[in-house]
């Protein structure tokens, strides 16, 4: 197998948990505990994708190699990696939880590829930290598929998250109550390699603000810096001005993640603060989903859904509301509030102009002039009212040509299979015509070839989006011994803009079944 180049600052350059048994525990004046994988009695490789592959540094024979499954199951180290978990705390649902840290994800080590780009491999699933409470610290094979499959597909739509190298089944079943009911069962059992310049998160802050360490606070901000932005420490000489030149970052590359979630649909079911990277990336796949019929107030989370807290909307305010608690965490650190505050300013200014020109983007405008705002946000409400699936009717607005058809039904007609219910289509028919016919008045004004839209919107508008009933589909066939619908998923996530001949059945809208199956609609964090 290829010998990696590891070089793992975060271990060598923060204090570590002089206690190396995995007793859970509350770990002081630490950013992270020493941990070994919990070794599988069978680790087989269900699916890798090639490009983390290669851009770890591994070619593809070395990812037949039965000492792949090995390392990456649990069982095996290779020279160079330093297993630890992290240690950092987090606002859950609203609420202070204290601390918190890896509980079921195990970081191998900090990779350096032949481009010079480092990389921190993390095993999730392959047993317990002392971070993990009650908990087993393994994971089950429908949320290990979940988070391999999603956050290649979210790359691959150009939204930025984490990247999954290896799906690895462990042989071993697990214990888990999916929906928190009292009703456990037996699963089988899976690790998911993810990958990630930085697995770094606002709860990494929070804990040692928390606990008064203020010099610890102070160093893991600086080495932070040093290691994640280094052209920060480039830009800017003075200590205070990097830092809070750094939050302002944090806070822009934040913003820029919630404008590319509203985008595609997605909503992740769990932005607590120990959720949300420093980086600006999607990480920690549970209970997530793609907005099938346009819902604002739709989450995909159990837990959440009496609260609806982290529901599809409300997204870039708890955005805002999370970065205001890592403002608090990082208060100490400077003389006034004026820093953060500017930082805060820069989430506000950053979202508003790119969403602005998101949704021109999605809409087919050029640009976003008066009256527009009111365009799209009729159309939003139409989308809503009459049930229509949002992927799909985006992607059949941009075919609309330059001539319309005269009658309105035939219009409406003309967006295809994108209706969930056929008495709200009848009822709200005409008003969706009205506003198709309005919409193209607007679009027609900017003298574009409807091909030349048709291109831009097409780029703005996926075809293809990971849907939980597919998600599903892939986890049955999985969990039945066939692997297949994992690879098959995979690849047409690897185009999601384009056509696909053949492979249009993974464009269709939600099926009638999966309305409200398990692993289709109703989700929870254990999913």
């Amino acid at each position: 197998m290829t010998r990696l180049t590891f070089d793992n600052r975060f271990v060598s350059e923060l204090p570590g948990d002089p206690d190396r048994s995995m007793q859970r525990r509350q770990v002081q004046r630490a950013c992270w505990s020493a941990v070994r994988p919990t070794p599988v009695s069978a680790p087989v490789l269900l699916a890798h994708a090639a490009e983390v592959a290669a851009l770890v540094g591994f070619d593809e024979h070395d990812v037949t190699l039965p000492r792949f499954a090995e390392v990456f199951g649990g069982n095996a180290l290779l020279e160079g990696m330093e297993p630890h978990a992290a240690c950092y705390g987090g606002h859950q649902f609203g609420s202070w939880a204290g601390q918190l840290g890896d509980g079921r994800a195990i970081t191998l080590g900090e990779v350096i590829n032949a481009a010079g780009e480092r990389w921190e491999l993390q095993l999730k699933g392959a047993g317990a930290t002392p971070y993990s409470r009650t908990a087993d610290g393994r994971a089950v094979l429908r949320s290990s598929i979940r988070e391999f499959l999603c956050s290649e597909a979210m790359h691959h739509l150009g939204v930025p998250t984490t990247r999954a190298l290896s799906l690895v089944s462990t042989g071993e079943p697990v214990m888990r109550d999916m929906f928190y009911d009292g009703n456990p069962r037996m699963e089988p059992g899976a690790v998911v390699c993810r990958v990630a310049p930085s697995f770094i998160r606002f709860g990494n802050f929070e804990i040692l603000a928390a606990r008064h360490e203020l010099t610890l606070l102070a160093t893991l901000v600086d080495f932070t810096i040093d290691r994640d932005f280094p052209h920060l420490v480039q830009d800017v000489a003075d200590v205070t001005a990097r830092r809070a030149r750094w939050f302002a970052e944090v806070c822009e590359r934040t913003a820029t993640l919630m404008v590319e979630w509203m985008r595609v649909g997605f909503v992740h079911g769990v932005m607590n603060t120990d959720n949300m990277s420093v980086l600006g990336l999607t990480i920690d796949y549970g209970p997530y989903g793609w907005l099938d019929n346009f819902d604002p107030h739709w989450t995909p989370n159990t837990t959440d859904a009496s609260g609806r807290r982290y529901r599809y909307a409300q997204q870039p305010a708890i955005a805002q509301w999370n970065l205001e608690r890592l403002a608090a965490a990082l208060r100490p650190l400077f003389e006034h509030d004026a820093p953060l505050q500017e930082g805060m300013d820069r989430y506000v200014d950053t979202f508003t102009g790119r969403y602005a020109a998101m949704i021109a983007a999605k809409f087919g405008l050029t640009g976003w002039g008066d009256g527009d705002e009111a365009v799209a946000d009729s159309g939003l409400r139409l989308l809503q009212l009459a049930e229509v699936d949002y992927t799909n009717f985006f992607r059949a607005l941009g075919e609309l040509g330059d001539a319309l058809p005269e009658d309105d039904g035939a219009l409406v007609d003309a967006l295809g299979d994108v209706f969930y219910d056929d008495t709200k289509r009848a009822s709200h028919g005409a008003a969706l015509a009205a506003w198709l016919r309005a919409w193209h008045r607007r679009v027609s004004r900017e003298g574009e070839p409807a091909a030349q839209r048709r291109s831009r919107m097409h780029a703005a508008n996926p075809r293809y989006v990971l849907r939980n009933y597919l998600a599903q589909q892939a986890i049955d066939r999985a969990e039945s011994g066939d692997a297949a619908g994992v690879h098959e998923l995979l690849e047409v996530m690897r185009r999601p803009y384009d056509e696909q001949p053949g492979r249009e059945a993974f464009a269709a809208r939600r099926p009638d079944w999966a309305r409200h199956k398990a692993g289709c609609s109703m989700l929870s964090c254990s999913s």
